[in-house]
């Protein structure tokens, strides 16, 4: 349950803050990065 929550909170973010192509490659390394912490 946790992971799904996590997922849905990343792309949550992906949605809100991809503005410029740039902007959506950091949003993808977070959403990444928090993925990976769920996964420890």
């Amino acid at each position: 349950m946790r992971k799904l929550t996590a997922l849905i909170a990343v792309f949550a973010l992906l949605l809100a803050g991809c503005n410029t192509v740039q902007g959506l490659g950091k949003d993808l390394e977070k959403g990444g990065e928090a993925i990976q912490k769920v996964a420890k």
